[in-house]
């Protein structure tokens, strides 16, 4: 066998990576009711491989402030150019769809809008407001861009108090200048370590593609600068190759290694960890967000009870604040 043919073989999409194409009647109507309310989703935008699943479903990650990337990642399917005009009636068109699917968990993200002055932020907010003021039930996910050389634009989108903020690293340090030419690794580390700072009980979450040309100490250490900065949900993928100009898959990793990375990630404190060939970012995002909410609900009542066994009391103090305790 030629080497030119052996490589074709090599990256032939393997087995547990194959997805049918959509067609349910579920997804046919979610795919109607986007197109009704002129809605950009980046489930299509990204090409994404389980589209099918989610659309049955009627989840969708919406995707904001139009259609057109102003950077041009290696990875990424969403067309590059000049940004469009932000659409005033997004927000509402927004939450008219969360209640028409009765959406218990939304995902809002948006492409990258370097062109605005507050690379979009102002749209995050009016988008989270218009969804807590049609459905307060709702909970509500963003994946944000770097707001990269735009002050005070995380500050504003984390005043809105999304329930989780999640921003993806995508990949290793040393990888990119080439895979993400227009961002910073510790840029995106620090935004996210912000979060946290202003507001710690926001759930953060991170996430990275692996068949890059990564090595396992590579994504080790992502992980550790990932939980340095206090993230507590950590999602790991295969890249796929979207066409024949992105860069082009160097490994598929087989499932097991999917296994052994979740199993370093949670070690390593992490509250929830999603590792697997098909694993996105939006990927069954009501569902990890119940396990985010049950994890640390458990991680305080620990402590709680650390606390009652360990402290020790002090009766005249607790006197003090109430005259009537009986000693």
């Amino acid at each position: 066998m030629s080497e030119e043919k052996k490589l074709q073989e090599y990256k032939r999409k393997p087995d547990w990576i194959r997805v049918k194409a959509p067609t349910s009647k579920g997804y046919n109507e979610t795919r109607n009711l986007m197109r009704g309310l002129k809605l950009t989703t980046v489930c299509e935008e990204a090409a994404c491989p389980n589209i099918g699943e989610c659309w049955t479903k009627k989840h969708t990650t919406v995707m904001i402030l139009g259609d057109t990337c102003t950077r041009a990642c290696k990875f990424c399917n969403i067309k590059t150019g000049k940004g469009n005009p932000v659409d005033p009636d997004e927000p509402a068109h927004v939450a008219e769809m969360v209640l028409v699917t009765e959406m218990k968990h939304i995902v809002i993200t948006s492409v990258d809008r370097d062109d605005l002055d507050d690379g979009g932020a102002d749209q995050f907010v009016k988008v989270i407001a218009a969804v807590r003021k049609a459905s307060p039930e709702t909970t509500i996910e963003i994946l944000t861009p770097d707001f990269r050389n735009k002050p005070g634009a995380l500050e504003t989108v984390i005043a809105s108090k999304p329930d989780v903020f999640n921003h993806n690293l995508e990949t290793v340090p040393r990888l990119y200048s080439y895979i993400r030419p227009g961002a910073r690794y510790f840029h995106s580390l620090n935004l996210l370590s912000k979060v946290k700072e202003i507001d710690p009980e926001i759930f953060t979450k991170s996430g990275i593609m692996v068949g890059l040309g990564e090595s396992e100490t590579e994504v080790l250490q992502v992980m550790d600068d990932m939980r340095s900065a206090d993230i507590d949900f950590m999602t790991i993928g295969q890249y796929l190759q979207p066409t024949k100009k992105h860069v082009n898959v160097e490994e598929f990793i087989k499932p097991d290694q999917f296994l052994k990375f979740k199993k370093r990630a949670k070690a390593k404190g992490f509250l929830h960890v999603s590792s697997s060939p098909l694993t996105r970012s939006s990927h069954h995002a009501s569902e990890d967000f119940e396990v985010l909410q049950a994890v640390r609900r458990e991680k305080i009542k620990k402590a709680e009870n650390v606390f009652c066994q360990d402290a020790p009391i002090d009766f005249e103090e607790m006197k003090k604040y109430n005259p009537n305790y009986d000693l």
